[in-house]
């Protein structure tokens, strides 16, 4: 309360008790309790002090809201940040102000299906994902010492992979400086490529490898095929002025400065590999051989379980992928392009490229639903992360069923095939022999249930 208005109230009550000495006298402080109270009575008849105490009334409710809206003025005027030299202003401020600006008490009141439709409108995905993604990520921001409390600091960032908001909009948006939206998006975005990454993205094993074995048997016709590897470029909002980063290098083949994302995904569209490791300029094949994936496949430290026997070949569970992609024992490619091939050939081809759709239809899910992806405005450095982020985001929506969002299509890409080199003769020349044998297997199945 302003002193001033304590000071008169004081003098008030002083003289009150000065013109009515017959009235109970009170302590000061109980006194200063009993004034601002609507319901304080005295037992005097007297006019005089009956009043000044109301005068005394008055004064003090009108101080009282003098108060309340010199605060609310202050916090609505100025954006909250942490203490400096130059401003004196509390982490809780900001803790209250960001509370304040994300206004989401509502949704509490509404029934599931409409809250959760306003949960994913706003933030890409329902409450209930949302908060088992809170109980996940809360221990490692409470170690930050996060002036935000966790829940509003992952909504704001989902809001932001969400939207495609840039840091500036989203400071305007929730009354904080676009500094501390930027290192907010920073720590959430690392806690999910990091602490969440091998919860989610996992290379398939034991039961679930022969589940989707299974699927994409089911949807190709093709046996012990496991996933479907793309590259899709990550279009940069702005590369940094600086001789390290070179237009060209970053140039993709859209036109754009862009990162090469690529990944694998499974018959249900969910990832169990992503990379981000080359500058749009790069091609597809040359970002697979820089992957740990690649090493992992040749070495044969994974999918080598489940082996099954084709026409005398041994195949083990492999990727498929596009023309861009060398052919492997492990990595099967189409023949042909346009359909020149043999019969057996051209029904391979199309076989396989129905396992590929999954991919492709992946990554449309991807950008569609975190819209950050279409045009991404994060420091450079944070790229890499920013993408793998949204790539367990995107996993973490498919397992829980939540509704897919309309695809974002991509502009249709074609390089040249990719080029064989010399360390991968023997794969290449075993995938050969190895796709001839399940494209005359295919079509010996076919003509038997015709």
């Amino acid at each position: 309360m302003d002193p001033s208005f304590v000071l008169m109230l004081s003098n008030l009550l002083h003289l009150h008790n000065h013109l009515d000495p017959t009235t109970s006298l009170l302590s000061d402080s109980q006194s200063f309790t009993s004034s601002t109270s609507p319901s304080s009575t005295l037992s005097s008849t007297s006019a005089a002090p009956l009043l000044f105490f109301t005068i005394a009334s008055v004064l003090s409710y009108a101080a009282t809201l003098r108060s309340s809206s010199s605060s609310s003025t202050s916090n609505s005027s100025s954006p909250p940040s942490t203490t400096t030299n130059n401003n004196n202003r509390t982490s809780s401020d900001l803790s209250v102000s960001a509370f304040r600006a994300l206004s989401t008490e509502h949704i509490w009141t509404m029934e599931p299906p409409i809250r959760d439709a306003q949960w994913r409108s706003s933030y890409g995905l329902s409450y209930p994902v949302f908060a088992s993604l809170v109980d996940q990520l809360k221990p490692h921001i409470l170690q930050s010492n996060l002036s935000l409390p966790p829940d509003y600091a992952i909504a704001m960032v989902l809001s932001r992979l969400a939207h495609g908001h840039s840091a500036k909009t989203l400071a305007t948006k929730y009354s904080i400086e676009p500094y501390l939206v930027s290192k907010i998006t920073n720590m959430v975005t690392r806690l999910l490529a990091t602490k969440l990454y091998s919860e989610f993205v996992k290379i398939p094993v034991g039961h679930r490898l022969l589940q989707i074995i299974h699927a994409f048997k089911e949807l190709s016709s093709l046996p012990n095929m496991c996933g479907a590897i793309d590259g899709s470029p990550i279009k940069l909002n702005k590369l940094p002025d600086d001789q390290a980063y070179n237009p060209l290098t970053y140039r993709c083949r859209q036109g754009c400065s862009a990162v090469l994302l690529q990944v694998v995904a499974d018959h249900r569209k969910i990832f169990w590999d992503v990379c981000v490791k080359a500058p749009g300029g790069a091609d597809d094949a040359t970002h697979f051989r820089d992957s740990l994936l690649y090493n992992r496949l040749t070495s044969a430290e994974i999918l080598r379980d489940s082996v099954i026997t084709v026409r005398g070949h041994h195949v083990r569970p492999y990727i498929v992928g596009d023309w861009c992609y060398p052919l492997m024992s492990f990595l099967l490619t189409p023949f042909f392009s346009n359909g020149t091939g043999t019969p057996a050939q051209n029904s391979f081809d199309a076989a396989l490229m129905k396992g590929r759709s999954t991919v492709e239809q992946a990554i449309g899910l991807l950008k569609g639903r975190w819209k950050i992806l279409q045009d991404l405005n994060v420091g450079i450095n944070h790229v890499p992360q920013t993408i793998v982020a949204c790539c367990v985001l995107h996993n973490i929506c498919q397992i829980a069923g939540e509704p897919e969002p309309t695809l974002f299509k991509d502009p249709r890409e074609t390089g040249p095939p990719a080029r064989v080199l010399d360390n991968e003769k023997s794969f290449y020349y075993f995938g050969e022999s190895l796709r001839q044998a399940m494209a005359d297997d295919l079509q010996d199945r076919q003509q038997r249930t015709r």
